[in-house]
């Protein structure tokens, strides 16, 4: 008879059930990535999925980890320091708001930042990339507001023109390409017009900066396929994996976004 210690996870090794879950979970999304794209003739290979594990326990982003889900998206830089150490293997993605006062500890734990937002953050991140990373540039996306949402953060369009050659200049960076957040909608096909927009974007600021890396980060559980339609190469995808979660650590605003209380919050991860 198999004794109950055998028969139970360690820290270290996952829940065999929630590996399979999360591993079917994954492939049911990789299904709607490569019919998505290949609807319109790209390679699925060019769509990289980041699963964004706000909220998600370190036990069970563990699981994740094993079930192929290896690269992360946290929206909180504190929330992703306490679960760095607990779960091997896993390559971190910032997708949710940078205060200038965790920029230090964001450029130590990230392997991608993926919201930097303005001229000056990315002018920090920069010098704190050449202190803590020499030699190794930080890779970053720029976050623009392509419907010029009040409630929504990054770059205006005019204002990112203007900002991008000299944030190009910038030795210790790696601007590998631009994210947006998609509309709050009803229908996944009308958040369409908000990545179609970011890809005319991109590809007018490459045509006089071609050092503006390819990356689009855009899409969500709820209109990723839209997104990879339009020429993602990565999408955010959090309800579609790891199920529903509780909102309970500072509310929407504060987890998304520069939403107040009672605002709409700026939509970055997604843990819908």
């Amino acid at each position: 008879m198999r004794s109950p210690v055998q028969s139970m996870p360690t820290a270290s090794q996952p829940d065999p059930a929630e590996v399979a879950a999360l591993a079917a979970a994954r492939a049911r999304v990789l299904g709607r990535i490569e019919a998505a794209a290949r609807r319109v003739g790209r390679d699925p290979a060019g769509v990289r999925l980041v699963a964004v594990s706000k909220t998600v326990p370190p036990e069970r982003l563990r699981a994740a980890v094993a079930a192929g889900l290896d690269t992360l998206g946290e929206n909180r830089v504190q929330e992703a320091l306490a679960k760095l150490d607990e779960v091997p293997g896993a390559t971190w993605h910032l997708v949710g708001p940078l205060q200038a006062n965790k920029a230090r500890r964001a450029v130590a734990a990230f392997a991608m930042i993926e919201t930097v937002d303005s001229l000056a953050l990315a002018g920090r991140l920069d010098r704190l990339a050449a202190e803590l990373r020499p030699g190794r540039p930080l890779p970053v996306l720029l976050e623009v507001n392509v419907d010029a949402d009040p409630e929504k953060a990054g770059f205006g369009a005019t204002e990112l023109r203007a900002a991008l050659p000299a944030i190009l200049e910038l030795p210790s960076l790696e601007v590998r390409g631009l994210m947006t957040v998609g509309r709050l909608v009803d229908e996944a096909e009308a958040a369409r017009p908000t990545f179609v927009a970011l890809r005319h974007l991109a590809e007018a600021l490459r045509r006089d900066q071609p050092r503006l890396g390819p990356d689009l980060s855009m899409g969500m559980s709820d209109d990723f396929e839209i997104a990879i339609e339009e020429g993602a190469t990565l999408v955010r995808v959090g309800r579609a994996l790891f199920g529903e979660r509780p909102d309970h650590d500072h509310g929407l605003g504060g987890a998304h976004g520069h939403g107040a209380p009672g605002q709409a919050p700026a939509r970055r991860g997604d843990p819908r």
